[in-house]
């Protein structure tokens, strides 16, 4: 799992039929989780932009956001209160 910060959303106006109706947000890591690039995550809790977040990737995020048979990587799981 990652903590990060919502730092923009994403618009797609085609995409995979499974992720209709989902929002997506880019990611910044912190400092301190190792990769430094930003990447998209589905939003699976109604983060909103500024706010730190704890996101799964790989596997886990699919099955943690009840989309198994999706193309996706990251998803954020929990809006985090303090760290």
């Amino acid at each position: 799992m990652i903590i990060g910060t919502v730092v923009g959303s994403i618009v797609a106006t085609r995409k995979n039929e499974r992720l209709v109706g989902q929002k997506l947000l880019i990611i910044r890591p912190m400092e301190n989780m190792g990769d430094k690039a930003e990447f998209v995550a589905i939003d699976n809790v109604g983060a909103g932009i500024g706010e730190t977040v704890l996101v799964a990737k790989g596997s886990a995020a699919r099955i943690g956001c009840d989309l198994e048979n999706s193309p996706v990587d990251a998803a954020i799981v929990g809006i985090v209160d303090e760290t």
